[in-house]
């Protein structure tokens, strides 16, 4: 019965929605929540294919949400409205209004404070967000005291966002200030005297009607206190602060400065720094664990900062996931790690020796780029004796190009050392020694290459606030049919981190999407932030389209990330 319904919602036309949702009614009742849950996921695709019937597919959830069901079942109808408010904005104002009516009859805590924070998260951005106070303050009256603090951390949220309802809000929360619950009673005393502070500093002045329409404005000026401490997200996660701070103190001079220590003057910790560091089992660097047992933080960036002659080059911006440049089974098994700092470009080349009858010694590397100008080679680190079953690293330093300059660079490498043959069981010299010259794989640096995946909070917004002037477009054919590999290709040659959860297919699957849209985030050097807008499109014989907006407060860097899709 679960396939033949979602065969219908997968083949269903838009002017057979309402009699299938009819039908199906019926079925719900003797299914177990876990084909109900493949149910939904059909439905919120149809609701995507058929945005005008939003109306119909939400009120079906709504209904289906008030009858009983399991805490799985309740969840995922909840997480499908949600997604749906996300990707089809005409559907928030209804289906927040779904939302409020079940949380009066939500018999799950955990359930009831996510849909809290979702209504105070998106009630602000609809034209009337006044009306959904009184659903959230009825929590604080009559729930648990897990729930009350949540309706007081989003009554809280929603006063900031809207500066018209301070008062108001405040007036409601100060009836917390005794309240039993010492979480709840301390989120509304902090809440009251942020509300005063913010009220005080920036009182509310009502806009005049006639200037703007039927639309008025009611968001927090800049530099709003309130704003600051409940809307504005903090820099970075508590976890990339340590990491964060770890690495500055390892940098050169860190402890002797006396400039002020600030969230901008900090390394940048990449989002998805743990699934990085790690390529084909192997650590980022020879000896470097990023999560050693004793639960020390350690830099990818130390073997820099370890060598004086690097170290004065100054502050790593980031450092690249290891690429390898031979086949695991060789002799001579080499992988390179692109350090990029402010002016130059670092690669450590990571050396391991698995002939147990000869030792490397006077190992350097000799690469070439196939634009004479786009680099200059200004010096290397050489090392000195790579033995058997060792890792040893050796360094190049270049000088980089300009961003304006700035477009992908193929190096052809070479691994030039003395050979000297050793004894395989006291490792003694046996004979003379010879030059040998081991060739190895091309190595690319690209502008994505100076790009750290650094997320954003609120995509939308951070896109909207981004000047469009300094933004590039782009139109490409790309040879891959499969819509999840041409999103995973995308992401990887810009080196931007998905935003909104675009990276992911709803259900984990993407065999019948024949679009979609992703958003990207990063941060490139200089503290530029780049923020890309893209839309593939599969068009069966002839590969995917995409079309890309890319935006930064720079149109250089927008233009050399662009050049990163080939």
């Amino acid at each position: 019965a679960t396939f033949a319904v979602t065969t219908l919602l997968d083949t269903g036309s838009e002017a057979t929605i309402d009699r299938i949702l009819g039908n199906i009614s019926n079925l719900l009742a003797g299914m177990q929540d876990e084909y109900k849950i493949t149910m939904l996921e059909s439905l919120q695709q149809l609701c995507l294919k058929y945005p005008s019937k939003h109306r119909a597919i939400v009120t079906f959830l709504a209904n289906t949400l008030r009858e009983e069901g399991a805490f799985e079942f309740k969840r995922s109808i909840v997480n499908s409205i949600i997604s749906l408010m996300k990707q089809v904005p005409e559907t928030t104002e209804g289906s927040l209004l779904h939302l409020c009516e079940f949380i009066d009859d939500c018999e799950y805590t955990m359930l009831s404070t996510h849909t809290i924070h979702t209504i105070a998260e998106l009630a602000p951005m609809t034209s009337a967000p006044s009306q959904y106070i009184r659903f959230i303050y009825n929590r604080v009256i009559l729930e648990n005291s897990t729930i009350r603090a949540a309706a007081i951390a989003a009554l809280s949220k929603m006063a900031a966002s809207c500066p018209s309802l301070r008062t108001s809000i405040m007036t409601l929360l100060k009836c917390s200030l005794n309240d039993e619950d010492d979480e709840t009673r301390d989120r509304a005393t902090v809440a009251v005297s942020v509300l005063k502070d913010a009220i005080a500093f920036n009182p509310y002045v009502a806009p005049v009607v006639e200037e703007y329409g039927d639309v008025v404005p009611d968001v927090p000026s800049e530099g709003d206190l309130a704003a600051l401490i409940y809307i504005q997200p903090f820099p970075m996660s508590f976890k990339n602060l340590e990491r964060s701070i770890t690495a500055y103190v390892s940098g050169p001079g860190a402890m002797d400065s006396a400039d002020e220590l600030t969230f901008s003057s900090l390394p940048i910790m990449e989002d998805t720094y743990q699934d990085e560091v790690l390529t084909n089992g192997h650590h980022l660097a020879a000896g470097f664990d990023p999560t050693p047992t004793n639960g020390e933080v350690r830099n990818p960036a130390a073997c820099i900062y370890a060598i004086p002659e690097l170290a004065d080059l100054g502050r790593v911006f980031r450092s690249s996931t290891p690429i390898s440049l031979t086949e695991e089974e060789t002799e001579y098994v080499v992988k390179c790690i692109k350090h990029i700092l402010d002016e130059h470009v670092v690669l450590q080349f990571i050396i391991q020796n698995t002939v147990d009858d000869q030792r490397m010694e006077n190992v350097v590397l000799d690469i070439e780029s196939d634009s004479g100008t786009s680099y200059a080679i200004i010096g290397d680190v050489p090392a000195e004796m790579v033995e058997y079953g060792k890792t040893v690293s050796a360094f190049t330093v270049l000088q980089r190009q300009t961003v304006e300059s700035m477009q992908p660079v193929c190096f052809s490498c070479q691994l030039n050392f003395n050979v000297v043959q050793v004894d395989s069981d006291s490792g003694e010299p046996l004979g003379d020694v010879y030059t040998e010259e081991y060739p190895l794989e091309n190595l690319l640096i690209t502008p994505s290459d100076y790009m750290a995946k650094i997320g954003v909070a609120d995509f939308r917004q951070a896109w909207n606030g981004t000047d469009d002037r300094n933004e590039a477009l782009g139109k490409f054919t790309l040879p891959v049919k499969a819509l999840e590999h041409a999103v995973s290709s995308l992401i990887q040659s810009l080196g931007m981190v998905p935003c909104d959860g675009t990276g992911e297919f709803p259900g984990g699957d993407s065999s019948d999407r024949k679009q979609h849209m992703l958003h990207l985030a990063g941060k490139f050097l200089g503290g530029h932030e780049v923020l890309a807008r893209a839309q593939l499109t599969v068009r069966p014989g002839e590969g995917t389209l995409l079309r890309v907006a890319v935006r930064c407060d720079d149109k250089a860097v927008s233009v050399a990330v662009m050049s990163c899709i080939n």
